[in-house]
């Protein structure tokens, strides 16, 4: 009885022992968003405390939004995404197709309201204005005066040295609106946007280019002189040293807010949600405003705008102006505009 009772204490406590590495085993967390400049920041700057706090590892899907929610489509029956960051257009349709989580623990008396979705099915992470970007130094070189309009993107003295990224990315479907609405269109009547981009834009476009790292290598290389982008990315490329102007049209710039959503699968990860919560601190925010432009969607971040900054973020005054497009029209449609845009515009 002794010698069994002794034999069973030793195979308790093996099993303890064995048990302490698999507790003490490193978690994986997929997290899919931007590529460029911004999975840079991420990796180098917001990864590493995260991952040291919770023993995790995280692997990192790039891609832009419409890459992102194709995948959490063809994943749909098992996902491999934890955490989704995608534009506010392309989040409304994760949420529409059941893709999205709830957050819990949301700091919701630190957000801004414009932040928030129905339900916290997914919450915004920055906000982003996009206008006209370009080369300031090329432009002085030539005696060019700045960019102030949309409409000075149909100026002939730009050909072949234009880039707008095309209509699956969030500022090429901006510019498509913005070029309805100021032709007597909109979101529910598209075509005279189509019509600006075939007859007057689209001749001095040298290329419709999605990637971040392409606009900034087309720019690098001088053959880009003049691009809609966004705030966020062209401050992270001002900050290389570039000499980069981005400017707010007299029209409007529009609002893009960087979203951020919990994905929802049979077994999620745990992490999911406090990841989502640490993107949403005032510590991450400021990081995101200060190193990647980023106008922050919690109060508490302390993030100072420079007046003498080569890029103006979209805080204050600037974000309240921004135009917000009208999401439910423009996903009923996309799809048939993606296949109008390829067949009119990129032909």
């Amino acid at each position: 009885m002794k010698k069994h009772t002794v034999h069973l204490a030793m195979l308790v406590a093996a099993g303890l022992i064995a048990a302490v590495p698999a507790a003490q085993a490193q978690q994986r967390l997929v997290v899919a968003g931007y590529g460029g400049s911004f999975e840079d920041i991420l990796r180098q700057d917001l990864f590493p405390a995260f991952e040291k706090q919770h023993n995790v590892k995280i692997d990192y899907v790039a891609g832009n939004s419409t890459n992102t929610l194709a995948r959490l489509q063809a994943q749909k029956s098992n996902q491999e995404i934890d955490v989704a960051i995608v534009d506010d257009g392309p989040m409304y349709q994760a949420i529409a197709l059941g893709f999205c989580s709830p957050i819990t623990n949301l700091p919701a008396a630190d957000l801004y309201p414009a932040a928030r979705y129905k339900d916290d099915k997914a919450v915004g992470l920055g906000l982003v204005a996009t206008g006209i970007m370009y080369n300031k130094k090329a432009f002085e070189q030539k005696k060019w005066p700045a960019p102030t309009s949309w409409d000075d993107l149909k100026d002939p003295k730009y050909k072949s040295v234009l880039v707008i990224p095309p209509l699956n990315n969030t500022y090429g479907l901006h510019a498509l609106v913005q070029y309805a609405r100021a032709n007597g269109g909109g979101e529910k009547k598209i075509d005279p946007g189509f019509k600006v981009f075939k007859d007057e834009v689209g001749p001095n476009v040298l290329v419709y280019e999605p990637s971040p790292g392409k606009m900034t290598e087309l720019f690098s290389s001088g053959q880009a002189l003049i691009a809609v982008w966004g705030s966020g990315r062209a401050k992270a490329f001002a900050d290389t040293g570039f000499p980069v102007g981005f400017v707010y049209p007299r029209e409007g710039a529009y609002a893009l807010l960087s979203s951020v959503c919990p994905v929802a699968k049979p077994k999620p990860s745990p992490l999911a949600q406090a990841f989502v919560t640490y993107l949403l601190s005032p510590e991450v925010q400021t990081k995101l405003g200060s190193a990647y432009g980023y106008g922050p969607v919690n109060k508490k971040a302390t993030y100072t705008e420079d007046p003498n900054a080569a890029v103006q973020l979209p805080v204050g005054k600037a974000a309240q102006d921004l135009i917000v497009v009208d999401w439910d029209t423009v996903n009923q449609n996309r799809d048939d505009w993606n296949k109008r845009w390829t067949r009119e515009v990129e032909r």
